[in-house]
């Protein structure tokens, strides 16, 4: 039988079932990875026009339990596709991508293996060329390849990464956000320019544990009270997740319980991270892109930050009126918010900061690169520069407003056609704004908008929005609710019997 890889790929990535846990059976592999790994030397082949064998590929992964299996497997892979190998060890996603601009390194392709902060038994592949990371359709021309007979073949030829070389890649990272350190606040390495400051890194026993040790302690910077450096791919202290809420909690008690400066978290794979101010107050969502951008507004006036759907009017009105910067509130995906701030640079429209709400930040600087010890970094360089005024880093957002209240729930379509039957339901909640019923009770549509439907509230004592969408990767629609006056309860009542006849739930 054809081998059938389209289940794993996840948008611009590759996820699956690695281990079998909770009742799933495993559909990613040592053959999955042998065979996608040979796809992807061959497509790095026909992207540059040149043999597999003229071809250096980095490997690396976060501490997943399946990390060291899966990693044996792809270099495997690459190696009978004729491409050398350099093995990476225990990388960060961004590293990753970065092994292949350093004089060092040179590569012509990378795979990170990880599953971001998904459970302990998933796993998966990011792919990069010199270009960046894979496009949806680039993921889908591998895993073509990969179903192929002669991946197959491919995939029987074992024993082929014994000649692997092993390359320190998280030190040469390290050294560069060192150095970048050093240079933007104009104090020599080894004359200790964070000597000071005391900041927590909460690494959720992922990869990011080198931070506290490799970039903050040999600066100077004071990091006891630290949490959870130790990879560690069961994950036992908390999700590795700025987005959850005992995650978040960890790192600002920590923060409060050494009277820190500054907390920084980290994802698994360390294309994320969120703060949290001296005080504990939680850095995140909307905040950290209001931080992300407020970093960049003195040098890139006016400049074009591109969010994702959910974010706040409270963020637009920051952004616009106390930083003077221009906000395209685009859609959920992280790929999809990078990609429209290359295309408006590509059409002449300056923009400086593509960013999610889950604390994928990429800056035009740094080659669009969702990466979360890069916007660490930046914030670190703020804070040093804060601090000998005397000030801290909630500083830099004080002007933010929040919501009164937010909330999310997720419906679930349990039905085949759930993609078609969710447009259905979008194209019900637009016709129900716009018309009687909606403007009766203060609805109208909100414009533009890129995703879902999002619908302003401004009567009945109400003042808010919501946004209804469909998930990504799920059979759900994400329904998100914020106000200012009123309440969340109320809104979410109003479309739930503006939706009656959908069977939601």
């Amino acid at each position: 039988m054809r081998a059938d890889y389209k289940p794993l790929q996840n948008g611009s990535d590759i996820r699956g079932v690695a281990a079998a846990a909770f009742g799933e059976k495993v559909n990613l592999g040592e053959e999955e990875a042998k065979r996608l790994s040979f796809a992807f030397a061959r497509w790095l082949s026909e992207k540059y026009g040149r043999p597999c064998g003229n071809l250096t590929v980095s490997v690396g992964h976060d501490s997943r339990i399946t990390a060291e299996k899966l990693k044996k497997a792809v270099c495997d892979g690459l190696a009978a596709a004729g491409a050398r190998v350099y093995d990476c060890g225990l990388a960060s996603t961004p590293a990753m991508f970065m092994s292949t601009l350093f004089e060092d390194f040179d590569c012509d392709g990378a795979i990170m293996i990880t599953a971001s902060h998904l459970p302990y038994n998933r796993n998966g592949f990011k792919y990069f060329s010199r270009d960046g990371g894979l496009d949806k359709k680039d993921i889908s021309a591998l895993i073509e390849t990969a179903e192929s007979d002669e991946a197959a073949r491919a995939s029987d030829i074992c024993g082929q990464s014994k000649d692997v070389v092993k390359k320190d890649l998280i030190s040469t990272y390290s050294a560069h956000l060192r150095q970048m350190i050093a240079e933007q606040t104009g104090v020599k390495e080894k004359d200790k320019p964070l000597a000071g400051l005391k900041i927590i890194v909460d690494a959720g026993n992922g990869a990011g544990g080198f931070y506290e040790a490799k970039v903050l302690a040999p600066l100077g910077a004071d990091t006891t009270g630290s949490i959870y450096l130790e990879p560690d791919g069961m994950f036992p202290n908390h999700e590795p997740n700025p987005e959850n809420k005992k995650a978040m909690e960890a790192v600002s008690n920590a923060v409060v319980e050494n009277r820190a400066d500054l907390g920084l978290i980290f994802d698994t794979d360390v294309d994320r991270s969120s703060a949290v101010d001296s005080s504990g107050r939680e850095i995140s969502r909307n905040a950290i892109v209001a931080m992300a951008a407020a970093l960049i507004a003195a040098d890139h006036p006016g400049t074009t930050v591109v969010t994702d759907s959910i974010t706040s009017d409270q963020l637009t009105d920051y952004l616009q009126d106390c930083l003077g910067l221009k906000h395209l509130r685009y859609k959920r995906g992280y790929r999809n918010v990078i990609n429209k701030a290359a295309e408006l640079n590509d059409s002449g429209v300056d923009c400086q900061l593509a960013i999610e709400t889950s604390g994928h930040a990429a800056y035009k600087e740094n080659y669009f690169l969702d990466d979360g010890a890069f916007l660490s970094t930046k914030i670190v360089i703020k804070m040093a520069q804060l601090k000998k005024a005397g000030a801290g880093i909630d500083a830099l957002i004080s002007s933010l407003k929040e919501p009164a209240e937010a909330m999310e729930y997720r419906f679930s379509i349990e039905r085949e056609d759930f993609a078609d039957y969710a447009d259905r339901v979008l194209a019900a909640l637009r016709d129900w704004a716009a018309g009687e019923e909606g403007r009766r009770v203060g609805a109208s549509l909100a414009e533009p908008n890129y995703e879902g439907a999002r619908i302003n509230f401004r009567g009945r004592g109400l003042r808010g929005w919501c946004l209804l969408r469909k998930s990504l990767h799920d059979p759900q629609m994400p329904l998100n609710i914020e106000v200012t006056e009123g309440s969340c309860k109320e809104i979410f009542e109003i479309l739930k019997q503006a939706l009656a006849g959908f069977g939601l739930k």
